[in-house]
């Protein structure tokens, strides 16, 4: 089993940034990817992020060039930063790990962008 603990959500102004952060706790043998989606009302949930255990990288198109993230594996974290925030942006961010055809999820952290 494998625990995700997300922070770093709030309320920000459109044009500012955040940054989240994603704990991982339990087994992490054979996590092959971690990542973030994020989920707004009345909308499926949809992919922002998501890095690979070799180090690939992948965004939504919606985030490129405003959102990074990065994996620090000695901590088992994973960050997304989040730059140049629009209120399209406002969601609850959920932290996503993969294992084969496993997946972990964390409980979300909501993130609001005001105009």
């Amino acid at each position: 089993q494998v625990q995700l603990v997300e922070s770093g959500g709030g309320l920000v102004q459109a044009g500012g940034s955040l940054r989240l952060s994603c704990a991982a706790s339990g087994s992490m043998f054979g996590i092959n990817a971690m990542g973030w989606y994020r989920q707004a009302p009345g909308q499926q949930r949809e992919l922002v992020a998501v890095i690979t255990g070799g180090g690939s990288i992948m965004y939504a198109d919606s985030v490129k060039g405003r959102f990074t993230i990065s994996r620090d594996n000695a901590k088992n974290t994973v960050y997304l930063q989040m730059n140049s925030l629009e209120p399209e942006d406002t969601a609850v961010y959920y932290c996503y790990a993969k294992r084969l055809i496993t997946e972990y999820w964390g409980q979300g952290t909501q993130v609001t962008v005001s105009s």
